[in-house]
């Protein structure tokens, strides 16, 4: 398993990108999210999906040159058409206008359609987080995407339905909570697929209904279905994907999840919160602050070194693997120069 430079990660990922023809502000959006995602230690939404993203480009369903359109707004809120376009480029102007609009009138909400895969949530609430704002987005998939069984189901009748959220604690970075709905999020199973190992138990059922191991249960013809998350308390899980469905869809042109949606891709709906249009961010940041310090000094279970708040692992990897590298596995690592030498990028 090599260990790659992020610095040289992401000049592939660029050089990749701009030999398709993007213009380099994209190029540069898309590669630096992926290369997060990686550093933060979520490799199922890093550079492993960057040939599928080329091949989507290649074919045109992903169109790399158009720019968002708001198709209706309000001071406060935007619907915004992506047409089709790069996914985290057209996430990542939502967010700057959901945060513009806030600024102005405390509270902003954003709903976005017709998009591509926006890569891991995270990146987008941090942008919020780093306003001194709070952000929250929900995501579903377009209608369609059809991966996880429902609670007391046994086949695909929803998408991972992940949402996340973001603020600012005062401390070295923000608290965020990025989870799907699903019992795990799509990209992982191929991610354990490209390791060569079995998927821990719970996970997924196999196209007759029966619990399995195997990732290509999932991923092959006839598929299986993720579970959602929650185990024994997978109601809870499953209520909390119907909501997000609803709250991404319902309000756009997009739709919930269905038997016949126009197309794939991702939904979202985004909620900013201006904080100092409630409090000084001063007092917000000590409030938070001190629930942290309190809730980490909790006596530890066995198994556990200490207790972190949601987001802080993902930050002392990413520190870790811009120190050391980002590990990438044989599978992963040789589509990616396949790729590259496939546009004519030497690596």
């Amino acid at each position: 398993m090599p260990l790659i430079p992020a610095a040289q990660l992401r000049t592939i990922s660029i050089n990749i990108f701009t030999a398709l023809g993007l213009k380099a502000d994209k190029a540069q959006t898309i590669a630096n999210l992926l290369i997060e995602s990686n550093l933060a230690g979520h490799d199922s939404h890093g550079v492993l999906r960057l040939p599928q993203y080329v091949v989507s480009i290649q074919n045109k369903a992903i169109d790399p040159d158009v720019e968002i359109e708001i198709v209706s707004e309000t001071p406060s809120s935007a619907v915004i058409d992506g047409h089709s376009g790069l996914g985290q480029f057209i996430a990542t102007q939502a967010m700057e206008v959901a945060i513009a609009k806030a600024r102005e009138h405390t509270i902003s909400t954003v709903n976005v359609y017709n998009c591509n895969h926006i890569g891991r949530l995270a990146d987008y609430v941090a942008m919020a987080a780093e306003a001194k704002m709070i952000g929250l987005l929900f995501l579903n998939g377009h209608g369609g995407d059809h991966g996880v069984a429902p609670w007391g189901g046994t086949d695909r009748r929803l998408s991972t339905n992940p949402f996340a959220c973001a603020l600012p604690t005062g401390k070295d970075s923000p608290m965020v909570i990025d989870l799907t709905t699903s019992i795990v999020a799509g990209g992982k199973i191929r991610a354990y697929r490209s390791r060569g190992e079995p998927l821990p138990e719970g996970w997924i059922l196999d196209a007759n209904g029966n619990p399995s191991t195997d990732p290509n249960a999932y991923l092959e013809h006839p598929q299986g279905a993720l579970l959602p998350f929650g185990d024994i308390a997978g109601h809870k899980g499953y209520g909390l994907s119907m909501l997000t469905d609803i709250l991404a869809g319902a309000m756009c042109e997009a739709g919930c999840s269905r038997s016949s949606p126009p197309g794939v891709g991702n939904a979202f709906f985004i909620i900013v919160i201006d904080i100092e249009k409630f409090t000084e961010i001063a007092d917000f940041e000590a409030h938070v602050a001190q629930m942290i310090d309190f809730v980490k000094a909790s006596p530890t279970a066995p198994g556990f070194d200490e207790i972190s708040i949601p987001g802080e692992r993902s930050a002392s990897t990413r520190q870790q693997r811009l120190a050391e590298g980002i590990p990438l596995d044989d599978t992963t690592w040789e589509h990616l120069v396949e790729t590259a030498h496939s546009v004519g990028v030497s690596v």
